[in-house]
């Protein structure tokens, strides 16, 4: 009969509430909560090796003397109206085994923090609002630490934004597998709100009895536009564009100015978009980096000489702005490439090499402005480390013999490339001959 009685009790507390709710907005203000929880470790494992069916048909899942019990302190705050942020630390103690380890569990504590955010499809305005929960939390238990992310549902019953009840079901996915299996967690807790209550100041509404007949606060004996809505700062006037300019006294109503131009923008005559008072060519579009003129091109080849590498002698941009070598000289270089010889596995360079040789070491110096680059290859024969030294020491050698002739070493690039980059065939005989070679480019950049 008592039972009876309480039960009446509360449902009428519970239904007299729902009529008269008054809360405090649509956002959830600052909870402190409590709540007591049951941890099941053996249904998820249960679940993995049997089926969801024939745990409940067991009762497991819902059977407080085979889970182990838990306490909870909570701090719950509304993000917005949709979601709410809480923060929990969980105490519990646990009993449990790992499954296919040999260890097990018993009387243990372990202590939690969580973090976790709860998407609910009503704002914090209704009596009764169910959500969703996802977070991260980790925890140090007996000896060890392991994390899980708690993944859930809830209800929450809403009393005028200053009580909340709470139930919980988590299941939480174990990131630490050694430490303790995946578990559900159920909780049933209450939250209070702890945030200070906002008292609105009381608005004092002046009563001005004066003539404003553009209704922009200053008096018409005090507006120097009475008739147009304007600011203090401009005599009541109005400034469209926001350039501290009365629109009266603006030339360019619309668009922000200075005074110096009449409330007009500084003018850009050439459109480079540098004003033509920094603008050191203000007829001419130009970049900033030269105060608005052009970049330089100092032997008017129309390769700028930024990009120009040679930028004192006119040439195509097609060779960087440096003038074409003459394809008879670039063709003896050529030449001269096809008659280096070495000795067989070896960077000496044979004497047959050197008048074509000494011909290039020639037109280095009657042309000062030119560079050459040297590139030893092998074929296939032998290791691929070893031929990529001696390709080096090859295209060095050839190197060594142009200083030799008079020629500096600034100007010479020696690069060895191995068996790479073959121009024949490596199975033959003819085809590893050709690709045993040293060639030569001529350049003036």
């Amino acid at each position: 009969m008592k039972l009876k009685l309480t039960v009446t009790f509360l449902a009428l507390c519970i239904g007299y509430s729902a009529l008269a709710q008054k809360f405090l907005g649509p956002v959830k203000q600052s909870l402190i909560g409590f709540h007591f929880a049951l941890v099941d470790y053996n249904s998820p494992t249960q679940i993995d090796t049997t089926s969801l069916k024939q745990v409940f048909k067991k009762g497991d899942i819902f059977n407080p003397t085979k889970q182990s019990s838990a306490f909870t302190v909570s701090y719950w705050r509304g993000l917005n109206k949709y979601i709410d942020f809480s923060g929990k630390f969980n105490g519990i103690f646990y009993n449990y085994a790992l499954n296919n380890s040999g260890q097990s569990y018993e009387n243990e504590f372990g202590a939690e923090l969580e973090g976790a955010l709860n998407f609910h499809p009503l704002s914090d305005d209704h009596l009764f609002t169910p959500f969703l929960t996802a977070g991260i939390g980790g925890g140090h238990y007996t000896n060890k630490f392991g994390g899980y992310v708690p993944l859930g549902l809830g209800f929450q019953f809403n009393i005028q934004s200053q009580v909340y009840f709470l139930l919980q079901t988590q299941y939480r996915v174990s990131l630490s597998k050694d430490v303790f299996p995946n578990n559900l967690y159920h909780s049933l807790g209450v939250a209070v709100n702890i945030s200070k209550e906002k008292v609105a100041a009381p608005v004092v509404v002046p009563i001005v009895e004066v003539q404003d007949r553009d209704g922009d606060g200053i008096v018409d004996s005090l507006d120097a536009c009475p008739d147009q809505a304007g600011t203090a700062a401009l005599q009541g006037c109005p400034d469209k564009d926001g350039d501290g300019i009365a629109d009266k006294d603006d030339k360019c109503p619309d668009v922000a100015g200075i005074a110096k131009y009449n409330g007009c923008p500084i003018p850009d005559t050439d459109k480079d978009g540098i004003n033509d008072e920094e603008d050191k060519c203000p007829t001419v579009a130009g970049v900033a980096r030269y105060q608005g003129c052009p970049i330089p091109d100092k032997d008017n080849d129309g390769v700028n000489d930024e990009e120009d590498k040679c930028p004192n002698e006119a040439g195509p941009a097609s060779n960087f702005g440096c003038p074409v070598i003459d394809v008879v000289v670039v063709e003896k270089v050529n030449k001269a490439a096809k008659n280096i010889f070495f000795a067989t596995g070896s960077s000496k360079l044979l004497a047959k090499s050197y008048k074509s040789l000494k011909d290039v070491a020639q037109i280095l110096k009657d042309n000062p402005s030119y560079k050459i680059d040297v590139d030893g290859y092998t074929d296939i024969t032998g290791s691929a480390d070893k031929n990529q030294v001696l390709s080096e020491n090859r295209a060095n050698s050839v190197k060594q013999y142009l200083i030799s002739n008079g020629v500096e070493e600034s100007r010479i690039t020696a690069t060895g490339h191995g068996i790479n980059d073959p121009i024949a065939n490596n199975k033959t005989a003819a085809g590893r001959a050709k690709n045993r070679r040293v060639e030569m480019k001529l350049r003036n950049y």
